[in-house]
């Protein structure tokens, strides 16, 4: 990047793991944009003064992060790195989730099955749904308790565990790669990588909170939350006495989806999707669980699947711009758009 202008201390850079070349073994000060898919390929930019550095052994501190997907950042600092549920591409609650065209549904499965989230040529992401009916309720009350990913020809799952008494200062997540059982380490902005550096796993708080990246292809946000008792209450859920249902609150950030991607979620972000849910109504319920069904968490083989191990070369792969379209790097960031501190 030529000439990139000193940021004023207003102005907060925000990095995403977005195929880029990290400077330093442990920790960036400069960044490279290595997604040819991205309007930053090519560019370096430089953290500047008031967060110096990507890391810091001060859960406090500010680090250096950038952020393609959130094109209007310059006065405001974000606080921490967790699912924001108002937001395109979360599911939450049970579950209600915001498809990339930014239209609110719902999409209940059922319980103790499996669903397609995402398909793509070189991406799938299942859900498992876990759940309870009732008494006089036809349907379950579901949530989503586990994610599983292939990527290429690799498998990764994070999921919640199952507890009868809820307590954040126990961790509450469990990942596995490649069916093996895999352990990240506790602890502020403690990170795992894969062999083939395609995945890594971040954790932005000493418990119960990750990011996920996959390389050049999507950063997922996971949040552990139980059902409270108070939302029981309300909701007249009828919970079992010895199961909090702690499920995944996520969002989804994608960076090079096709235009045919398929999934309860993936639909929403092809070009030619018309959204049936009907505006004004309460609650938008989209239905699919036979179309969308698949056999086990990590398992590709629901009908209208697209996923195949062996992917497609990127030069074959149409970006969606809905994401990451806005973050402007033709004026050398003299915008500030996506340039985000946080702590």
């Amino acid at each position: 990047m030529q000439g990139l202008r000193r940021t004023t201390p207003t102005l907060i850079l925000l990095l995403a793991f977005v195929s880029c070349v990290m400077i330093q073994a442990n920790a960036y000060t400069t960044y490279y944009w290595g997604n040819v898919y991205i309007r930053c390929y090519g560019k370096t930019v430089t953290c500047p003064y008031e967060c110096p550095s990507s890391y810091s052994e001060d859960p406090k501190a500010k680090v250096c992060y950038v952020n393609v997907t959130r094109p209007f950042a310059r006065h405001s600092a974000e606080v921490y790195r967790k699912p924001n549920c108002n937001s395109p591409g979360s599911a939450c609650y049970d579950p209600r989730f915001i498809g990339g065209d930014g239209v609110v549904f719902y999409f209940h499965g059922k319980s103790n099955e499996h669903f397609s989230l995402v398909s793509d040529i070189n991406l799938q992401i299942n859900g498992r749904f876990i759940g309870h009916g009732p008494a006089g309720r036809t349907g379950d009350y579901t949530w989503i308790q586990a994610l599983g990913i292939l990527l290429n020809s690799h498998s990764f799952t994070v999921e919640s565990t199952k507890v009868a008494t809820w307590d954040n200062q126990v961790d509450h997540l469990q990942f596995t790669y490649n069916g093996e059982a895999l352990v990240v380490p506790e602890g502020h902005l403690s990170i795992w990588y894969s062999p083939q550096k395609d995945i890594k796993v971040e954790r932005i708080s000493s418990k119960n909170s990750v990011v996920v990246s996959l390389k050049d292809t999507a950063e997922i946000l996971v949040n552990v939350v139980p059902i409270t008792r108070e939302d029981d209450r309300v909701h007249n859920s009828q919970l079992l006495k010895d199961d909090f249902f702690a499920h995944l609150e996520v969002q989804f950030r994608f960076f090079s989806l096709t235009p045919k991607v398929e999934g309860v979620l993936g639909r929403t972000y092809r070009p030619d999707f018309e959204n049936p849910a009907k505006p004004g109504v309460a609650m938008p319920v989209l239905g699919g669980e036979d179309k969308y069904r698949t056999t086990s968490l990590i398992a590709p083989d629901f009908g209208s699947c697209l996923f195949t191990k062996e992917g497609v070369s990127q030069q074959e792969t149409i970006p969606t711009v809905k994401e990451y379209g806005f973050l402007d790097c033709t004026k050398v960031f003299s915008g500030g758009h996506g340039i985000v501190c946080k702590k």
